[in-house]
């Protein structure tokens, strides 16, 4: 396997005002391709930190991240907006979909970037449509789709580039059960075809899905595991509809 993440004693401080907050600290970590992995953790335990820094969206106030054997801690704002689109896809708690874009639209837009030009953008944007699920709401916009079919599109997004990690942030955090164990079966699809998947998720029963748990507080790694015990969504939704029946 080759290693497409390494931080090595990566610190980060905010400082605000008088006070100085230690998000986190010394945190050393190793992913290799094809590695699904949860980032767990109360709030405040620095997760999100670490989600940041991972994405490109930050920078590490000490310490080294080396992304697909670059090193990224010290780049400017322009070179990690650059690997952010070629390396990165992303998927929010909150989609973060442009809500007047047809959903073929949202999923295109990262290839605006990227050079494409508008055929070959829909081309692409349709097959990704059509991989999650979603071949015919190309045209719909975000207030015409459930709350599942939104964060579909976000993932649909987020495969575009054909991305090294896709990094997703609280992913079901904004859908119901039954919706977020359809969201993780499809999490499981790709991860089975060879994605690099790491979640953001303060939630048991979705870190389960994770081949890898993760567990951060203080601003330190508390422990790394393998999870002996992944979950699948058809048994999970098994569960619940068994739990539903009974009460």
């Amino acid at each position: 396997m080759s290693i497409i993440i390494e931080t090595h004693h990566i610190s980060k401080v905010y400082r605000m005002g008088a006070e100085v907050i230690n998000a986190l600290q010394d945190v050393s970590i190793t992913i290799e391709k094809g590695e699904y992995v949860a980032f767990m953790g109360p709030s405040g335990s620095g997760k999100s930190t670490l989600m940041n820094i991972i994405g490109c969206l930050d920078t590490p106030t000490g310490g080294q991240y080396i992304l697909n054997g670059n090193d990224v801690s010290n780049m400017t704002d322009n070179e990690l907006a650059e690997v952010r689109n070629k390396e990165i896809g992303f998927v929010f708690q909150t989609f973060n979909l442009l809500p007047r874009q047809s959903s073929l639209e949202n999923v295109a837009l990262p290839l605006i970037y990227a050079g494409y030009n508008k055929t070959q953008r829909e081309e692409r944007a349709q097959q990704a449509l059509e991989s999650v699920g979603l071949g015919n709401r190309g045209k719909h916009k975000p207030n015409e789709l459930s709350g599942g079919q939104r964060q579909r599109v976000a993932i649909a997004r987020a495969l575009i580039n054909n991305p090294s990690i896709i990094l997703a942030d609280e992913p079901t955090g904004n859908l119901d059960t039954k919706t977020s164990y359809e969201i993780m079966e499809l999490f499981e699809n790709l991860h089975a075809k060879g994605n690099t998947i790491i979640m953001v998720t303060h939630e048991e029963d979705i870190a389960r899905y994770a081949h890898r748990i993760v567990r951060l507080r203080d601003g330190l790694i508390e422990s790394d595991t393998v999870n002996e015990n992944v979950a699948t969504a058809a048994l999970m939704r098994e569960e619940h509809n068994i739990n539903e029946n009974i009460h």
